[in-house]
This record gives structure tokens, sequence and C-alpha cells, in this order.
């Protein structure tokens, strides 16, 4: 029978009804999302009771004091906690992502071997330690140790291995410690430097990118946000000199330009008005600094630091007027400066009275060292890891026969690391502790996995920037989810097992005598509490090392005539965390898109190099290169571009490998004069059309 168009109306409207009204669709519809609501990867709510646990990041630079929401047993957020001096009621994004960093799909999930075809077996604790100590055993004393943690006593236990094996190889991942403690040395000056940035009336930071990446960033910012209350004039004037318009820039009343790598200069500048003014210190070697001040006048601070002589002028003003000012340098990206830089902003101080006051720069005592052929942190705070690795490769000292990496990844955080890297790969025998299998993990021969800091007991120290002694536990607030061990038990182990005597049997009685070297209390520390002290270190004699500044401004590199300023951002992580995987969602859209990155730099540089918006670039010099994609933005000084660090990883996960690229293949390694510190926060560069 013929259907004409009247009779499919028909039959459409009648078959519409009847599965309207049939309840199969519907049945169909209730067990379809019942079943995509079981998959095993969608997020389930956790029964159980709420708790907080206090304890302190490990994972992130500023060492953040945080609380950790648990349901019943189980971890499931990371909260700021109002009383800990280490955060003020703030929080990093790194440290935000703790918790979920434990499920990251980059753990290392049990101990690993290096296999001869190139793939990696996994293998039990018992074979990884016998591998271990059979390997340093061979070694003997031509060995060396790299840590990734700037704070914690495991660089007593580490640095006393290597002695007990005849070496003075221990090196902790370069920060700006380094540099400050060498200065500190130099002016025969005792304890840490610390900076009570809470109590001072005007914050002038050279470089230091104190709200982002320079020394306690969350006591830094509730420093900041406590005299900039809303709405109302703010109590304490904040200025910051550097190239780029940073978060610190930003946030700053005041940006003073200056170019990369002349943050001694600038200081330098500022010395010569003061003394100009009547200003001067009790130093033995006053007269030399006084003569080597007097070289850098406005306009010559202006020719190697392009700041303007009148804005210097008018910062040294209001620097003198104020009552307790400070003064902060450092690196604009938390590495590579010189010791330079440190000592001229802590003669700046001097000057103003601002040395050994409160609102000024303090010297901190530290803790006793408890292990006693361990190093304490003055010492191994002098030891130069980017130095040992390039005499290493000039053939200036012995190759070690085993290398012994904790929590670093200087395969890919060390400026040139594929420079470094090739050291490292001659090295006989490679092995990482680490929670990731990052770029240093992949080229090791063991692979030992380690629990993250909410995971396991470890310990902070006066972290360098903060303005008092400090000590505190991080402590585990659950379980470890991986088949892994503490890095500080393992070693302990292994020594016994090579007959060292490290006077202790396990790392809890180490945490214990340092808390009492600390003068801190144990039951406390267990519950959640800290401590903190307003002691300093007597000082006698303290110089100014003005020989020492001399020489380091006479040699210093001439600023190129295109150069780059790495910037850091802690929400993008840090070589050993790379990017947590819900930080992708606060990387901007002018930061990376898909996987390329985008550099910055002014509309004037952008028209003198012939390139636009959205552009592809190539930026290299004798040391590398990368790709990226130009931004234009005005908050970045002529002739300079922007380029962010924590991109370009190679290992990882999908979340952060093949993101961008590196920016530390473009920062070239130099050498300070006078000290013989490496440095690498001057860099040059080419650019052309990619």
């Amino acid at each position: 029978m013929a259907v004409d168009r009247r009779g499919f109306l028909k039959f459409v409207a009648g078959a519409t009804t009847g599965v309207l009204a049939t309840p199969v669709p519907w049945k169909l519809l209730d067990d379809a999302s019942i079943w995509t609501q079981n998959w095993s990867w969608i997020p389930r709510n956790v029964d159980g009771e709420n708790s907080y646990v206090s304890t302190i990041s490990k994972l992130c630079p500023s060492a953040a004091g945080m609380k950790v929401r648990l349901v019943g047993e189980r971890p499931v957020r990371v909260l700021p906690d109002d009383n800990h001096p280490l955060s003020m009621g703030g929080i990093t994004a790194l440290a935000a992502a703790e918790v979920q960093l434990m499920y990251s799909p980059s753990r290392v999930k049990r101990p690993l071997k290096h296999a001869g075809d190139g793939a990696y077996v996994a293998i039990s604790w018992e074979e990884a330690e016998k591998m271990l100590k059979e390997n340093l055993r061979r070694a003997g004393s031509k060995v060396a140790y790299v840590s990734g943690d700037e704070t914690g006593t495991i660089n007593e236990l580490l640095s006393a291995m290597a002695k007990e094996s005849g070496s003075d190889d221990f090196y902790v991942m370069p920060s700006e410690i380094q540099p400050a403690a060498l200065a500190f040395a130099n002016m025969n000056g005792k304890g840490q430097l610390g900076y009570d940035i809470e109590n001072s009336d005007y914050v002038f930071a050279i470089g230091a990118n104190i709200l982002e990446s320079w020394g306690t960033v969350l006591r830094n910012r509730a420093a900041f946000k406590k005299s900039h209350p809303a709405a109302e004039k703010p109590t304490v004037k904040f200025v910051y000199a550097g190239p780029v318009q940073n978060n610190t820039a930003a946030g700053a009343d005041e940006w003073l330009p200056a170019k990369s790598g002349a943050e001694a200069i600038v200081a330098m500048g500022i010395a010569n008005l003061l003394i100009k003014s009547g200003a001067s210190v009790n130093a033995p070697d006053f007269a030399e600094f006084k003569a080597l001040a007097a070289m850098y006048t406005p306009q010559k601070v202006a020719a190697l630091a392009g700041v303007a002589p009148a804005r210097l002028k008018a910062i040294t003003a209001e620097l003198s007027k104020a009552q307790r000012p400070i003064v902060l340098t450092g690196s604009e990206f938390g590495q590579g400066t010189g010791v330079a830089t440190v000592l001229a902003g802590t003669a700046v101080n001097m000057l103003l009275g601002s040395f050994g006051r409160e609102g000024g720069v303090k010297a901190l005592p530290l803790a006793p060292k408890v292990i006693a052929s361990g190093m304490d942190r003055s010492e191994s705070a002098q030891k130069d890891l980017v130095a040992y690795l390039s005499r290493i490769s000039a053939g200036k000292v012995p190759m070690p026969r085993a290398m012994v990496f904790y929590e670093a990844n200087p395969v890919y955080g060390l400026p040139q690391p594929a420079a470094m890297a090739k050291v490292m790969d001659k090295v006989p025998f490679r092995v990482a502790f680490t929670s990731f299998l990052d770029e240093t993990a992949k080229a090791c021969d063991l692979i030992l996995p380690t629990p993250l800091g909410l995971e396991r007991f470890d310990d902070v120290e006066t972290p360098y920037g903060i303005g008092q002694a400090f000590y505190g536990l991080a402590r585990p607030v659950a379980p470890c989810v991986i088949d892994g061990k503490p890095a500080a038990d393992v070693l302990l182990s292994v020594a016994g097992q090579l007959n060292m005597d490290l006077g202790f049997a396990t790392f809890e009685e180490i945490l214990q005598a340092k808390a009492e070297a600390a003068g801190a209390d144990w039951e406390s520390l267990m519950e959640g509490e800290f401590f903190t002290s307003n002691a300093v270190a007597e000082q006698s004699g303290l110089r100014l090392a003005a020989g020492v500044i001399g020489k380091a401004l006479a040699a210093a590199p001439k600023a190129a005539k295109l150069s780059i300023a790495p910037v850091q951002k802690l929400n993008i992580g840090t070589p050993n965390t790379a990017i947590p995987p819900y930080n992708n969602k606060t990387i901007r859209r002018w930061e990376l898109q898909k996987n390329e990155m985008y550099v910055a730099m002014n509309g004037a540089t952008a028209r003198e190099l012939g390139v636009m918006k959205h552009e592809r670039i190539k930026l290299s010099n004798s040391s590398g290169s990368i790709q990226a994609r130009v931004n234009i933005f005005e908050g970045v000084m002529p002739n300079t571009i922007a380029v962010l660090m924590g991109f370009g990883h190679t290992a990882f996960d999908e979340f952060s490998k093949g993101k961008g690229e590196n920016v530390m293949e473009l920062l070239t390694v130099g050498y300070e004069a006078g000290t013989g510190q490496s440095v690498w926060n001057v860099a040059g560069v080419n650019v052309s059309k990619a």
C-alpha cells in the first residue's frame, strides 16, 4: 500500500506518542546515567569525619605552613594555616596541589633498575638496597651526593655519608642561599642572614622577587597584605627594581626598571648617594668601600643598569627618611646571582643603620649539626654544584664513580642542562631518591621511590629570607600510596652495612636530636607546633668586603644588546614537581597555548626585531636555543625578553611533558671574579623567525 504525505505524518506522530508513552527509553537513560557515574576514574565522596593536621610543605621552596583536611584517614585538601609563621594564612599554588600530587601519574611506584635494553624493570627493596650498597662500596671515596632539600637535616646525613667515604663532594641544588652564605662569610659574619620585612616601613627589593620566588614567599605576602589594607593608604612602601613587571613589581607601590644582572650596580649607586649624604659604617674597610662606591654615580648606574638618575636619587632619599628601611637583593628568578649582589645590598643596609635592628637585616643563629661527620648549613651552603660539574667536564677534578641524587633534578634544573647532563652520563653509577619520574631519574641506573612530605617525617630549619630562627616538623598525614621508603631510612641501613658510624640508628632519632639542638620541644613539634626565636648571632669585626665587590664588578660582563629575563612562577612548579596537573588551568593563554610557550617583549623591542604578536621566533646563543611565540607586554624593559621558567620538560607526565621549552638552555655559566662563584643571571640572545 502506498504511503502518502498524510499517512507518513500520522505514522510519525503515532510512533512519537508510543515512544513517549513507553517506559523503555526512560529506563535505558536511567541505566546509562548510573553506568557513567560508576566508571573507575570518576571521583567519589569520601565518608568519614573531618579533621585537620598542621604540617609544612616539603615541595614548595618557600616551606609553606599548611593544614591538611582529612575525611576519615584520607587527605582531600590543603588549606592555609593562619597561625603558622611560614605562611600566616596564605598558601602557594604549589603547596595547594600536594594532595593531588600524591596520586600523580608520574610518581615512581616501586624501585626500578635500568636494564641493558634501555628499559626499567621493577625490583624488590631488598635487591635495590643491595645494589646501592655494592655500588657505594665499589665507588669508595669517589662518590658525590646532590640534595634538592635546602632546609632539611637529611643534608647532614648525606654529607656525613660522603665524608665517611672519604669525599667532600656534597652539594645542594642552586638557590639564593649559596651566594648569601658565601657573602656573609666574606664579611666575617656568623650565622645566616635574615630579613625582618614584617617590621620594616620601607621595603626596596633589587632583583629579589619577594612575592613569588625569593625567601619565605607567603610570609612576605602576608607582610605586604597587612601594610596594604583594601581602600586605605599603604603603611609601608614596597619598591621593586628588575627588568620585568613580575608579580612582585605588579604588587609593589613602585616599579624601577633595571637590567638583569645589574642588582649590585644599583645597590652601589644607592650606597654612593648615601655616603655623599653623610652615611658611614664602622667597618675596617669602609674607606676602600667608599672609594669604590664613588665610582657608581647616578649617570654610570643609568648607563650600566638602565635606571634613570632622578629615580635613583628619589628612592635613596626615601630610604634615608624611613625609620626602618630594608634593602633586599637577589636574582629575579631565585638562582644564579653573584656574591657581590648580596654584599652590595648588605652594605646599603649597614649604611642605613638597618643591620641588627628591628625591621632590618639580622644574623640568625643556626642549630649546631647533630651528626659529627656531617656538614652544617653554613658549610654546605658554600658548596657550588655547577662549578663542580664544570670542573669535572674540564678534567680539573676526577670523575666520581657514583652519584646519589636526593629529590634533586639537575638534568632539568641547572643552567646549560644538556652540558651538565653529559657530565653526569659518564658517571658509572647513578641513583635517584625521588617521588617522581623526572629527567634526572630517567638518567639513573637505580630509582628509589620516596614518600612525599605528606607521607613521611621530615623537618625544616630557618628557610633563607625569614627574619627569625625557625624549626618545625613535616608530619605524615596519610600512609604512603606507593611502595616507597624514606630515603633517610634506606641510607642509614646502607651506611650501617658499610660500617659507617653516624651515631644514630633511625632518622627519627636524628630529628629528635636536631630539635633539641635548635631549642625546640619534641612533643610540641609532634602536635603540630613549631619553634621560633628572636635571638641573633653575635658578630665581631664585620667587614664590607669591598675588595670582593670591586673585583666582581670590574670583571662583570657587559650587558648584551638583547637579553633574556627568566621569570619564575610557583604555579608552574619546580624542577622537582614539574607542573601539577590542575595547575595547568592557572597558566594564562599568553603564557602557553597547547604546547607552545610565549615569551614577552615590549612593542619597541618587537618593532626593532621586526616581529609581531603571536609570531613564532627562535632565541639562541652559544649555550643553546628555544622556540616560542611572541607576546607584546609593556611591562618588560627595552631590549629584554621575558621567558617563563618551568616549561620544556622531557619527563614526568602529560600535564608537563612537551609543554614549551626550557629557558635554562639559554643561561650561560660564568664565574664571578674574586669569589669563583658560578653565576648565570645574565644571558644575551639572538632572535630569528622560526
